[in-house]
């Protein structure tokens, strides 16, 4: 029997968990010149997306109630109306929206203009199959008064609308489209192609120019791909004209008529043409010194918010394989992408103490170690997810927060070589590390156990650095709430609750060591081999056999341990270590079999002791094979 029982907030995290998993719909309005939503109806699950494409001759997508088709309902979703003159070629405009249940809604085409929704046009998600059905809303919307509603200039809700604008489109010198006409609340979204290009808001009358007073600005940057996987995001706010152009000076690309507008007049004194006109005997254009500005940048969905100047320089914002080996100088930052991807920087003041115990070094040298291996996974699964083998796995919103995840780690891992080089300490290079993740899966388990043991080590040093060395407390404090928001983040990817235990376990950071010594890193790979082993020693892995668990599944029984060679203490215990202030003790017998306590929940760490009853900071003098992370249950079950 279950504590909890499932509640609407179980189902939201539930819901939140299967996210990664949510399915992309797209749907077809008016393609081929007909008047039909193709599908027109299927069915979709919470956090699943849709999104509408829309051809001639003008369309849009608007809710209605069941029993009043044709009829926008109070706040009602509705894309706006999309002018295309192709049948067969979408526009540029798409309209999306996210599902929050299973409940059936309704939608049809509000255009007049030969009443599209009276004539059949309609569409549904979720509808039954018995009842009210989408052939019974058609057949309503066919006996609908006329006109439909909303009218034409009615602005967007419920979904995102973005006009998607290529720069450089088929290595030209355009923006494609370079002149539209788009509603307040639409998302431009421009993407960079080759070859190298940016984005600069101006005013009519200074074509090549940034906009006084403050535009919007986006960075140069240097691709041969397309798409590149580099975008740049900003809102239209009204229906003013907005004027923008291209400032790279190699082939004067701005004068040469690599410029764009949206809302321009059709007639009169400044209408496109006139713009291109002026732009063709603009002086050299200029962009400002330090973009983005105003939208949002985006490199494969991670947000870039400061690129250090006007260029951007890589494809994974900013982070790039040195960083992985070399670390700044304290007072050097990392490129300001890396810190705009993180949230921030490193502190301006650490609160250094006038000096260091060796204990303190200890504590600083072996928390780099252990996030030597955590900066080196999340960048080889965040470069996979961005530009390799993964690449589309997830969403981009999840790979943007893995890019940030590894930003952190950076940041984090600059506390410990700041210190070590301000007391003139050695600090520790990385390792080679060795993966064994042959899927995104895999990966994601790699990098919840090193979380967990760097989240561990860092309860245990900041308990051991408190006499001495009280300055390292602020300084891994403030990880840990950083940390344990990732692990959140690859709990819930994994499909399991983001919170598990109500304080995070306490690891001995000699247990932390001998885990990814033992199992991550390729051995005699550390530059600095002979400084490690006074970080402890390097305990066999525990190896699990077998597993028992109940039979709904729910929750691990027993487990079957692989058992030392003979000698030694026979008495053997496995300690699992939980939530901080529990650890328990089960004992293992001859067959290396050993029951799970059944107050355990989530994740806990298994070690295999020859004694039991230790406080959790004194279990590696005892241990004889591990740690080893294992999933106990999932509380929330009926």
């Amino acid at each position: 029997m279950s504590w909890f029982k499932p509640s609407n907030i179980a189902l939201a995290f539930a819901g939140f968990a299967a996210f990664a998993s949510a399915a992309q719909h797209n749907v077809t309005v008016g393609k081929g010149g007909q008047l039909k939503f193709d599908p027109e109806n299927f069915m979709a699950q919470p956090g699943d997306t849709v999104t509408y494409k829309f051809f001639a001759k003008n369309h849009a997508v608007a809710q209605s109630a069941f029993n009043t088709p044709c009829q926008l309902q109070p706040n009602g979703i509705f894309s706006g109306f999309t002018p295309n003159t192709s049948p067969d070629v979408e526009a540029p405009t798409t309209f999306t929206i996210t599902i929050n249940d299973t409940k059936p809604l309704w939608f049809y085409c509000p255009q007049t203009n030969g009443n599209h929704c009276q004539s059949g046009m309609v569409h549904s998600i979720n509808a039954p199959s018995t009842g009210n059905t989408i052939d019974a809303y058609r057949a309503k919307a066919q006996q609908a008064a006329t006109p439909s509603t909303p009218p034409a200039g009615t602005l967007p809700a419920g979904g995102l609308r973005k006009l998607h604008i290529d720069v450089g489109f088929n290595g030209n010198l355009v923006f494609n489209p370079n002149n539209v006409t788009e509603l307040a609340g639409t998302i431009l979204e421009f993407e960079y192609n080759p070859a190298n290009h940016s984005i600069v808001q101006s005013s009519f009358d200074k074509p090549c120019q940034p906009l006084d007073g403050g535009g919007f600005a986006a960075p140069f940057f240097a691709t041969q791909k397309s798409p590149s996987g580099v975008t740049f995001e900003v809102a239209v706010k009204d229906d003013k004209p907005i004027w923008f152009y291209c400032a790279q000076t190699a082939k004067t690309h701005c004068q040469a008529g690599m410029v764009g507008s949206v809302n321009a007049a059709a007639s009169g004194d400044k209408t496109f043409s006139a713009f291109v006109s002026l732009a063709a005997k603009a002086p050299p254009s200029t962009i400002p010194p330090n973009t983005p500005l105003v939208g949002t940048l985006k490199v494969n969905g991670a947000v870039v918010n400061n690129v250090g100047g006007d260029v951007l320089n890589s494809t994974t914002g900013g982070l790039d394989p040195g960083m992985v080996t070399n670390v700044p100088p304290p007072g050097a930052n990392y490129d300001p992408q890396v810190g705009g991807m993180a949230g921030g920087n490193q502190p301006a003041d650490y609160g250094w103490a006038p000096s260091i115990t060796n204990e303190g070094v200890e504590i600083l040298q072996v928390l780099e170690y252990i996030s030597n291996a955590l900066v080196a996974f999340l960048f080889e699964g965040f470069v996979k997810l961005s530009e390799g083998a993964w690449n589309g796995i997830y969403p981009l919103s999840i790979t943007h927060t893995l890019g940030s995840l590894t930003a952190q780690a950076l940041i984090h891992r600059k506390t410990y070589s700041d210190s070590l080089q301000h007391y003139s300490k050695p600090t520790v290079s990385p390792c080679q590390y060795q993966s064994t993740a042959d899927s995104v899966d895999d990966w994601l388990s790699d990098i919840q156990k090193i979380l967990a043991l760097s989240i561990g080590a860092k309860v245990d040093t900041m308990a051991l650095a408190a006499q001495n060395d009280s300055w390292l407390i602020p300084a891994l404090a403030t990880e840990l709430g950083s940390e344990s928001r990732m692990s959140a983040v690859i709990n819930m990817m994994q499909a399991h609750f983001a919170a598990t235990a109500p304080r995070e376990a306490l690891i001995p950071f000699q247990l932390a060591y001998s885990y990814i010594a033992n199992k991550y890193v390729v051995q005699n790979s550390c530059a600095d081999q002979s400084n490690l082993t006074a970080f402890g020693v390097v305990f066999p892995a525990l190896v699990v056999k077998e597993s028992t668990s109940s039979p709904d599944g729910g929750r691990l029984l027993s487990i079957k341990v692989e058992l030392p060679s003979a000698g030694g203490p026979t008495d053997r215990w496995i300690a699992w270590i939980g939530a901080w202030g529990g650890v328990l003790y089960s004992p293992v017998d001859k067959d290396g079999v050993a029951a799970v306590p059944d107050s355990l929940s989530g994740h806990v760490w298994a070690v295999l002791t020859t004694a039991k009853d230790l406080k959790a900071r004194d279990i590696e003098k005892a241990a004889v094979a591990g740690p080893e992370m294992i999933w106990t249950t999932q509380q929330w079950v009926a």
